[in-house]
């Protein structure tokens, strides 16, 4: 009998990841801001690495809080401060030390909620529909990056940047509100058994392949997550809702049609496609001349994005001890915040030097690279781990 996946919980959490998609998710304009305000694409990459930095820096805390206390603590006082720094960026007009402040302060509550949603989001779902489970459940942070850039240009086109933190702002307000009511959720640890906690989970070497892609793909995402406002003012090509309408849309129809086929076919028979696929997504980017060619970057890059993530963090859960999976996912989430540590500055740089063609075709070029040393680096990892099981019985 098949499992059921839209229980009460698994909704309620997927509305609530929703909004607060919506509210993270209208920030993909404030590129556009800081650069108003004087910034350089560099130091936007530096102002968006300062949250990364902030964000990275609490999930060691963060994880072991959630598998031993519960994920609903860290998920109501994360949106707690998400309300308050979201309103502080009305405070924002120039580009001293408080714009790094206040997106420190966003930076952490971020990580709270992104780490504490998703892991409660991957508890809800039923073992046998996993990958299924987590790739609709990542719809609701999908359609905020289409809607969110749509509402975005709408709100930028009749008022300014003030009208669009107030927007980001009831979002923020409206997940608090949806998460009040989640029940608890916690691993419960059977007699004799221990976590291996945080840097225990970090370091198990059926993990570590699994780390190295989630870090490349978030790297080379920053490509556009960080940029694609400030390619769209320079190149006047399109518009950021163009892009990601196209990148949404057919990462959700692929979701909700054929969300089933990693778990029948195999999941790597599925995800080296869908790598491929970024891949190209990219290299049209770099060559796009019109905004067709920025429609077809989208397209390519959301019929990636549709099944890299759900296949990693399936493969992800299903090698991290249930007892540590607040830590696994908080590490996980946490690799998202160190891609834009890394990709914001290294591609702003490569963006000042030599233009946004050779940006997008480094990225394109490091995500193929990074697929070739995970497929190696994970059979290796795999058959280490087969051998220490046998060995051990």
């Amino acid at each position: 009998m098949t499992e059921r996946l839209f229980t009460k919980p698994f909704l309620l959490v997927s509305v609530a990841n929703f909004t607060s998609g919506m509210a993270y998710s209208l920030f993909l304009h404030f590129s556009g801001y800081l650069a108003n305000l004087g910034a350089s694409d560099t130091q936007i990459g530096l102002i968006y690495g300062a949250t990364a930095v902030a964000s990275i820096a609490m999930r060691p805390l963060l994880g072991p809080i959630m598998d031993r206390y519960g994920r609903r603590p860290v998920i109501l006082v994360g949106n707690a401060l998400n309300v308050v720094f979201v309103l502080l960026y009305l405070t924002v007009s120039t580009l001293g030390p408080w714009v790094y402040a206040v997106r420190i302060g966003h930076g952490v509550a971020e990580a709270m909620l992104f780490s504490a949603l998703f892991t409660y989001g991957t508890d809800v779902i039923p073992k046998s529909r996993r990958t299924e489970g987590i790739a609709l459940f990542g719809v609701s942070g999908l359609l905020p990056i289409g809607i969110a850039g749509i509402v975005g240009d709408l709100v930028l086109s009749i008022a300014g940047f003030r009208e669009l933190f107030l927007t980001a702002a009831g979002f923020a307000l409206a997940t608090l509100l949806l998460s009040v009511p989640l029940p608890e959720r916690r691993p419960k640890l059977k007699p004799g058994e221990s976590p291996l906690g945080f840097w225990g989970v970090v370091a198990k070497r059926d993990l570590l392949p699994i780390w190295w892609m989630i870090g490349s793909f978030s790297t080379v995402l920053t490509g556009y997550f960080v940029f694609i406002r400030r390619y769209v003012d320079d190149t006047g090509l399109g518009s950021v809702g163009l892009f990601f309408t196209a990148y949404v849309t057919v990462a959700i129809l692929e979701r909700i049609f054929f969300g089933w086929l990693p778990d029948r076919v195999g999941r790597m028979r599925v995800l080296y496609p869908s790598l491929a696929a970024l891949v190209v997504g990219f290299l049209v980017l770099a060559g796009a001349g019109s905004w067709v060619g920025v429609a077809i970057a989208g397209a390519f890059c959301g019929a990636g994005h549709g099944f890299v993530f759900p296949i990693l963090t399936a493969l992800l859960v299903d090698r991290a001890p249930d007892t540590d999976r607040g830590s696994a996912m908080s590490f996980f989430t946490a690799l998202f915040d160190v891609g834009t540590l890394i990709g914001g500055p290294v591609l702003g740089a490569i963006i000042d030097t030599a233009g946004w063609g050779p940006m997008y075709v480094t990225a394109g070029a490091a995500l193929g690279v990074a697929a070739v040393i995970f497929s190696r680096w994970d059979r290796w990892a795999m058959g280490k781990e087969a051998s220490v099981v046998s060995v051990g019985g």
